[in-house]
């Protein structure tokens, strides 16, 4: 079976989230994934000490090959040099400057494999004021404005919980990767492409972006749970018997819908809320006639009224939920496995499809440098001895 991308040989310096995850879907997607992480482990992996660890580091290092190689001697070096004469691309989401005190920058790399991508990922990117600054989920979900624009106004600002800028990051990573290895097909000769966290996320505001133009930014850009822009209304999580449910209304006969699966046509007939317009002017009062409604029925009552009468909506459900939620189960998209060093886990497959190829089968995140000694001996044609001897001197 032919994949994407099959064939392709990809160098993966990257750890934590940001980078693991380009090569996690290029890897998903038929690609030769060789992980490169120093003696110890890349940071990731480190952290397995601390509780569920673990798990972030086997969802993202799925389908790849491992090895340890010392990249602070001139024969770790030497040896992923190497390497890069033979791959398409290299990854890494080290900070800017990183790669050039290692000897190991552009140019070193191009000259050792003029056809090779060279794809790098960082928090603010390798140019302007912002180029050395630390740059984690959390901070630079602070420098982008996530945070000031998450939560209730009346309250102090909070993350957002998942790790988005990382993941944001990681999405745009592949596809930059995708569209540079597309480029080579066409010219035969290989680019650069880097990624940063802070510009993939800015787009992702443009709800919030549209209060602050629309409103000469006076307008609180807290909105809690309501819509972001402040455009829509009923857009909301209400409480049901037993839970929340998120409801959202696009347009009037979304309204029109929901008033009918709660049984309120005098809500409808009301001239007060007609149109978008009138409802967004009374929120406050729109939320509290929808909340007294939706406390009488359960979540899943709710739902299948709502979506009988086609109302955006849905559940706000637990992790336990989510995890072995029967429609993602039955896509493949989550899989339950027994992973040879974190036992039975839910892990996810890439949530990318090719029309009329199956899936590349999976194969569990690897051992720290489980795959070393065949990766030199069959791309390098190290000896055992040779083997040995890298390994006595503390290169791999």
């Amino acid at each position: 079976m032919s994949h994407p991308f099959s064939g392709i040989t990809i160098l993966d310096l990257t750890q934590i989230y940001n980078g693991p995850y380009a090569t996690f879907l290029l890897g998903q997607a038929g690609a030769d994934v060789i992980k490169v992480e120093p003696l110890d482990g890349e940071h990731l992996r480190k952290r397995q000490g601390a509780s569920g660890a673990a798990m972030p580091f086997a969802m993202l290092n799925a389908n790849k090959r491992t090895m340890t190689l010392n990249l602070k001697t001139p024969q770790g070096r030497d040896l992923l040099l190497r390497l890069v004469e033979q791959a398409d691309v290299l990854v890494e989401n080290f900070a800017p400057g990183v790669m050039e005190r290692l000897d190991l920058g552009e140019t070193v790399l191009r000259e050792a494999n003029p056809r090779l991508i060279y794809a790098a990922g960082s928090g603010y990117g390798k140019t302007g004021p912002y180029r050395d600054f630390p740059a984690m989920d959390l901070t630079v979900q602070a420098m982008t404005g996530v945070i000031d624009t998450t939560g209730y106004p009346d309250m102090p600002p909070v993350k957002a919980g998942p790790a988005i800028a990382d993941f944001l990051a990681g999405i745009h990573l592949f596809g930059a990767i995708a569209a540079a290895l597309f480029a080579r097909e066409r010219t035969g000769k290989g680019c650069s492409v880097e990624v940063s966290m802070m510009e993939s996320v800015y787009p992702t505001l443009a709800s919030s972006l549209g209060l602050f133009y629309g409103s000469g930014g006076g307008a609180a850009m807290r909105t809690g749970n309501r819509h972001t822009g402040m455009s829509l209304c009923p857009y909301n999580v209400y409480p049901t018997s037993d839970g929340y449910i998120a409801i959202i209304t696009n347009d009037d006969r979304h309204w029109l819908s929901l008033t009918e699966a709660l049984g309120c046509p005098e809500l409808a007939a009301d001239p007060r809320f007609c149109t978008v317009e009138d409802r967004c002017a009374r929120m406050d009062e729109v939320d509290a006639l929808v909340a007294e409604q939706t406390r009488g029925y359960t979540k899943d009552e709710l739902f299948g009224r709502l979506i009988g009468k086609r109302v955006p909506c849905a559940p706000v459900r637990t992790l336990t939920e989510v995890v072995n939620d029967p429609h993602l189960h039955a896509r493949g998209s989550l899989r339950w496995i027994d992973h040879p060093e974190y036992g039975h886990i839910v892990v996810p497959s890439s949530p990318l499809r090719f029309s009329g190829e199956e899936s590349v089968p999976y194969k569990p995140s690897s051992a720290l440098g489980e795959d070393t000694d065949a990766i030199l001996s069959g791309r390098l044609s190290l000896s055992d001895v040779e083997i040995g001897q890298l390994r006595a001197k503390k290169v791999i």
